[in-house]
């Protein structure tokens, strides 16, 4: 599983949108086709992306195939942005800051005598 393999998984919306539904618990592909709104075929070609990624596990369950999140690659992607969410973080305490030191402009004005 290579980085790039990681971020091209996810940069489908389809593929985003079966990750989510995999957070919850895992699902057969049935549920996923039906969940998703794509047909079978491409809901299978997505989830062979994922798989191929490492972002998913399948398991047989008797005629059903059962497809899991992989929570290793997840949590590389985490450490990936740690730097990024550290410097997010910065920036919205500036803005709050900021934003603190900012009058209230949304009070009406007092009325004049």
């Amino acid at each position: 599983m290579s980085d790039a393999a990681l971020w091209t998984a996810l940069a489908d919306p389809h593929r985003r949108a079966i990750v989510a539904l995999l957070l919850e618990r895992p699902r057969a592909v049935g549920e996923i086709v039906e969940a998703c709104g794509l047909s079978q075929p491409s809901t299978s070609k997505h989830l062979k992306v994922l798989r191929e990624a490492g972002l998913v596990r399948v398991r047989q369950d008797a005629q059903r195939r059962v497809y899991a999140l992989d929570p290793g690659p997840i949590a590389a992607l985490d450490a990936w942005l740690a730097p990024y969410r550290k410097l997010w973080n910065e920036s919205l305490d500036a803005l709050g800051r900021r934003l603190d030191e900012t009058p209230d402009t949304t009070e009406p004005p007092a009325p004049k005598d």
